[in-house]
């Protein structure tokens, strides 16, 4: 039988541990509890020559004695005389009478009740979750991936546009402070899924999970980014969202989230070289820096400075860009600092062909160039990378309908509301009013089935041509979103015509229309 061979220190002190690699995960945990002569009760941590948190599990990696894990035991004898004092009470007497009252439950129930099982399980998990994280934090304690959906404030209103200096640095504080937690990989393995759920999570702790896609698709090594040149970058750009219902910094982490996911599920790392992929991630993270939630039309016909200064041609986007570029000019957020100059140059022509293909008023075009080049479509070829890194950076933009419907909808609640906003300046400004953002028009139903059946599903379905295994990703869910919107229109279509006839009903009945009992 195959087995596997661990070496690790205690206290300083060389052991070596052993097990069949089918081993239980369980097993393996107490061969090592057993190691470092731990109780029951007691939390092991064990870390990897470069300090940084394992898992103790059957998938531990095999290694040499001259590079030891080491293990520790971070909590024991917690029925200690200085806890008893600073606790104000004694565990191991609360421990007692716990054990009691469990037993007295059993005599009188019968059996044991399914809560306190569940208050075991719990137990168990904490300590499972005690054993897998190094500092006691958001991440590895209290952030539960299974929390039902936070809807997203309906209170933008109230907030000024820029953020403020004092709501910054309280981010940034937060940031720095969880930027060094070691992610657990649970939540590195979802981050990969297009289920994510950002309403979960807050604004730093987003900040975290973007540096974790940079670290894990090896950016930070293969480019020589340090640390806190990242961590700098990342601060500015949520600077640089604004205050707004939609295109705000939490739409910038699910537009790069589902690039990240992309990159994994069609296994683009074996198919684009780093500097692709680096410039895919950094164009969908700046791709929408400092819009205002007012689009290019508007723009255009209120002959706004962006408007005058890009010359009408997509304002929002090249404005996207020019900010990205300034936020990368200023050394200390320059996480393209240490690439050569060839390097640099090609990275800045991505990013500007990817940020300038989110306008919307370049679908058909970039679309058709993709659907021309498909049946020939070769990975080596410059011209057909190009288009294709367009295309997933335009489906990454538009892809919340390819969420689970309980992430996707408040996204729509929040396009919505700025949609709505605009259209009302249109009106106040006596502006040309955008037919799909008017309120007086638009319903959510109506606002999605004719945008996911001639905009999205064809856009999808052409990146599933080149990349069958998406089908099941983000084809099936957003039939099943279409689906849900096209229902949604029929019976708000019924509702409208039975209220009308309710309506008809009693206008003839109030004039004496409506025809008596027996009348012919």
């Amino acid at each position: 039988m195959a087995t596997k061979i661990i070496y690790f220190t205690v206290n300083g002190r060389p052991e070596r541990a052993e097990f069949p690699v089918d081993c239980p995960s369980q097993d393996v945990k107490d061969l090592f509890r057993s190691a470092a002569e731990a109780g029951p009760h007691d939390i092991l941590k064990l870390y990897n020559p470069k300090g940084n948190i394992i898992n103790i599990s059957p998938q531990l990696e095999p290694n040499a004695p001259d590079c030891c894990y080491q293990l520790e035991v971070v909590a024991a004898d917690c029925n200690s005389v200085e806890l008893a004092l600073a606790l104000g009470f004694d565990l191991s007497s609360m421990e007692k009478r716990l054990q009691g009252l469990e037993k007295k439950i059993l005599v009188e129930a019968g059996e044991t009740p399914a809560v306190v099982y569940e208050m075991k399980k719990q137990v168990d998990c904490f300590r499972e979750k005690l054993e897998s994280v190094e500092h006691l934090s958001w991440l590895g304690l209290f952030k539960e991936l299974s929390d039902g959906t936070l809807k997203p404030s309906p209170f933008y209103h109230k907030k000024t546009l820029r953020k403020t200096r004092e709501e910054c640095d309280h981010v940034r504080e937060k940031f720095l402070q969880m930027s060094s937690l070691e992610v657990s990989e649970e939540v590195r393995q979802y981050l990969k899924t297009p289920t994510f759920d950002n309403w979960q999570w807050e604004d730093a702790e987003i900040m975290v999970l973007l540096q974790v896609m940079y670290t894990d698709l090896d950016f930070i090594a293969a480019f020589n980014i340090e640390p806190d040149v990242l961590q700098d970058f990342l601060f500015q750009v949520y600077r640089h969202y604004n205050n707004i219902p939609f295109h705000n910094f939490k739409h910038c982490f699910c537009v790069t989230q589902m690039m990240y996911g992309l990159i994994w599920m069609t296994d683009l790392k074996s198919k684009l070289d780093a500097i692709d992929l680096l410039t895919l991630l950094t164009s969908a993270v700046c791709h929408d820096l400092d819009h205002t939630g007012y689009n290019n039309a508007y723009q255009i016909n209120a002959r706004t400075e962006l408007a005058l200064r890009y010359n009408d041609i997509s304002p929002l986007e090249n404005h996207h860009c020019a900010v990205a570029f300034e936020i990368l000019e200023k050394t200390e957020s320059n996480i393209f600092r240490n690439l050569t100059m060839e390097q640099y140059k090609r990275i800045r022509e991505g990013i500007i062909k990817c940020i300038l293909a989110t306008d919307m008023t370049r679908h058909n075009e970039i679309l058709n160039k993709f659907k021309s080049i498909l049946p020939v479509f070769d990975f080596s070829n410059k011209e057909h990378k190009d288009v294709l890194m367009m295309i997933l950076i335009k489906v990454s933009d538009i892809s919340n309908e390819a969420r689970p419907m309980e992430v996707a909808e408040p996204w729509l609640d929040c396009l919505l509301q700025e949609f709505y906003n605009q259209s009302d300046m249109e009106k106040l400004e006596g502006l040309p009013v955008t037919p799909f953002m008017d309120r007086d028009k638009v319903t959510k139903p109506s606002s999605q089935t004719g945008f996911i059946r001639f905009v999205l599903f064809p856009l999808f379905l052409e990146l599933a041509n080149l990349f069958p295994c998406l089908e099941q990703h983000i084809l099936q869910p957003v039939q099943k979103a279409l689906d849900y919107y096209t229902e949604m229109e029929e019976a708000l279509e019924r509702e409208k015509q039975s209220r009308a006839q309710s309506d008809k009903t009693r206008s003839q009945e109030a004039d004496g229309e409506a025809p008596r009992s027996g009348q012919k």
